[in-house]
């Protein structure tokens, strides 16, 4: 971890025991085991097994308006050292007044609304050894304030330090040739410490949620060099972007959009944007069925190193309404501009009783194309089960 982090971390936990009158203690032990179609394109093996443990912390005065979260996370895999890794998720403080609240610590921050991506999302960091879709994120130091009125929010950042991204190595699965365990190189002359400023006003009307956010700092997603020995390098430049989020729910009908317009290395544009229709009572009343469908745009085309820049994505979200909160979706990404461009997810989780649940997830990538980000995953297709002890 680094050493900022580390700093951050020590300073919030040695806060004074005695100002905080409830205390709580929980988390979860969870056994992943990941099984891939082929051997990867490095050689590595077919089975990857790994156990996380995420314990959380929770102090909070007697009068309720101050409290503390300390939440570390910590996960051994069989295959990859670099996905052997610790981050602390949460430290955070924050005291609560009539319309306001202050946040001063580590903490995550989740901006977005569709399904296929979050474009707006840009706080944290992702992490990505964990979760090839860039759900899961590392712990942002930060320090905020955030207002309440009557039907909307304002949320103010300051990030103080940058979180590299993680990386798969060269011995472990879904890495990419070339990557390994390089140097980040910078474009500010501050590197990491090249503070970062944030803000979101969100506002909800009738059946309409808005949010509108900007961000300067140093970009999250990373460009790459060539480096040294055919070595590829991520480099982080500083960037600033606007967003906007929009959803709005008309009966069984919840429509969503997220759109940015980033200014970089390389400026652009960004839209992802559907529905998603339910069809509740299925099954004799038992189970919803949803069908989402959406739309994703970068105006780079082709030139994009993302996947998404003319792509559709379509799903099928099964809700069994069950004790045990069972719940499936399926979907697909196709490219339009490149028909063999295919990626296909699964995703499926519950419970077997209050102390223990289980989530199976599939990958399938598919291309033959080798300029397209999801051509270096074709030999990464993987079907993950993790079963989580809650104590």
């Amino acid at each position: 971890m680094k050493s900022a982090v580390l700093g951050t971390v020590l300073a919030l936990t040695a806060l004074p025991l005695s100002a905080f009158e409830h205390f709580e203690a929980e988390g979860e032990i969870s056994f992943q085991q990941r099984q891939f179609a082929e051997t990867g394109s490095l050689g590595q093996s077919k089975s990857q097994t790994s156990v996380a443990i995420e314990p959380e912390l929770y102090w909070e005065t007697e009068e309720g308006n101050s409290s503390f979260v300390f939440s570390p996370f910590f996960r051994w895999d069989s295959m990859d050292d670099e996905r052997t890794h610790g981050d602390v998720r949460e430290a955070l403080w924050r005291h609560y007044d009539s319309n306001y609240e202050i946040r001063a610590g580590v903490g995550i921050v989740f901006w977005g609304v569709t399904e296929s991506q979050h474009l707006v999302d840009v706080i944290n960091q992702t992490d990505a050894v964990e979760a090839i879709d860039g759900e899961v994120k590392l712990g942002q130091p930060m320090v905020s304030i955030g207002w309440e009125f009557d039907d909307s929010l304002l949320d103010l950042y300051l990030l103080p330090y940058f979180r590299e991204r993680t990386f798969a190595s060269n011995d472990g699965r879904l890495a990419f040739p070339g990557l390994g365990d390089t140097e980040a190189q910078y474009e500010s002359r501050h590197e990491e410490w090249y503070p970062d400023v944030a803000g979101r006003y969100s506002l909800m009307w009738d059946q309409w949620d808005f949010g509108v956010s900007a961000f300067h700092g140093t970009n999250r997603d990373p460009y790459f060099v060539q480096g040294l020995s055919n070595s590829i390098q991520p480099y982080y430049a500083l960037m600033s972007q606007v967003g906007l989020d929009v959803q709005a729910i008309f009966g069984d009908w919840l429509w969503k959009a997220e759109a940015i317009r980033r200014f970089s290395l390389d400026n652009h544009t960004a839209f992802t944007g559907g529905f998603e229709y339910t069809y509740v009572g299925v099954n004799d009343g038992m189970t919803d069925l949803g069908f989402l469908v959406e739309y994703l745009y970068d105006n780079r085309g082709e030139k994009a190193p993302v996947a998404g820049q003319n792509d559709v994505f379509a799903g099928l979200r099964w809700v069994l309404n069950d004790l045990d909160g069972t719940e499936f979706l399926v979907g697909g990404t196709l490219d339009l501009d490149n028909s063999d461009s295919v990626t296909v997810r699964l995703e499926s989780s519950g419970r077997f009783s209050n102390d223990w649940s289980w989530t199976v997830t599939g990958w399938i990538f598919d291309s033959d194309t080798p300029s397209d980000p999801v051509y270096s995953l074709r030999k990464d297709d993987f079907l993950e089960a993790e079963i989580s002890w809650y104590f």
